[in-house]
């Protein structure tokens, strides 16, 4: 059984409220685990089924195999540092062939971190409070290897943030205690992401759609497409014609002489910048 997920609105800042609980980020990727009879399902945010790409998730820890849909995201360690890493989960998202996840369910098993539950024994919960669902979670849910209910904090938002900056970590979730479960995105939910800056070059253009190339240090650092305004686009096409070093079907390349402030979620592994978004021209 799916059930449409909750979503989050933004903030750009930590706050404290005695209203809320704050709850860290966890850099996975949304799911939605649906076990009726004893058998697990398991859905993306989009209601796309992935039950066999996480064959460790089927075994799910609730007493006496009671029916329930969970909430909550699906990710994986780094098992050299203990740190969740994105890449990581997105391999094995990638993964279809069976063999190919059957190993990978061992030598790079996923852990489901549960933040909710919305239903259970037949009852559909997410007319109840987000602490009443918290509460019935703590009793029914059994922690494992690969299981874990999210942590949280009442009231102290800017600690917890500033705990996740000092680990690197990818933000924090405020949740409204008395919110009730609504399948969309909601204001009582919100996520306060901690962003990384840098400066980086602007080395070229797509052709076809909109979109920047970037390097940091003289090193390519992936493509700059969010959040740019239509009057920045316009200045840099406006002087790019004088920078052009070449082109081919997908790009024109440009001397790297423009630069800009971006943040970023994080560095991947290959050096490139995790969803990039424009802050400004750096002169």
């Amino acid at each position: 059984m799916f059930l449409s997920p909750m979503l989050l609105e933004k903030r750009e800042s930590p706050f404290d409220d005695d209203r809320y609980i704050f709850e860290p980020k966890i850099d996975g990727h949304r799911l939605i685990l649906s076990m009726e009879n004893g058998v697990a399902r398991l859905f993306t945010r989009h209601n796309n089924d992935v039950t066999p790409q996480y064959p460790e998730l089927h075994n799910v820890p609730i007493a006496d195999n009671s029916d329930v849909v969970l909430d909550g995201e699906v990710a994986c360690l780094n098992p050299e540092t203990g740190t969740i890493e994105f890449e990581l989960v997105m391999e094995r998202f990638m993964k279809k062939k069976p063999l190919a996840i059957t190993e990978a369910s061992v030598r790079q098993p996923v852990v489901f971190f549960v933040f909710d539950i919305l239903r259970y024994r037949g009852e559909d919960l997410r007319g109840r409070t987000l602490m009443e669902r918290k509460s019935l979670l703590t009793e029914v849910l059994t922690e494992n290897r690969h299981f874990s209910r999210v942590i949280n904090v009442e009231g102290a938002g800017n600690s917890m943030f500033n705990a996740i900056r000092e680990k690197k970590l990818e933000g924090i979730v405020a949740k409204k205690k008395t919110s009730k479960y609504v399948g969309r995105r909601d204001a009582n939910w919100i996520k306060i992401i901690n962003y990384t800056d840098a400066v980086v070059q602007i080395t070229g253009y797509r052709k076809n759609q909109f979109g920047w190339l970037t390097q940091y240090r003289n090193k390519p650092t992936g493509i700059l497409e969010l959040a740019v305004p239509v009057a920045h686009k316009k200045a840099l096409y406006g002087v790019a014609k004088a920078l052009v070093t070449g082109e081919d079907r997908d790009y024109v390349y440009l001397e790297p002489k423009i630069s800009a402030r971006v943040r970023f979620r994080n560095w991947t592994r290959a050096g490139m910048l995790r969803t990039p978004e424009f802050v400004d021209f750096v002169m």
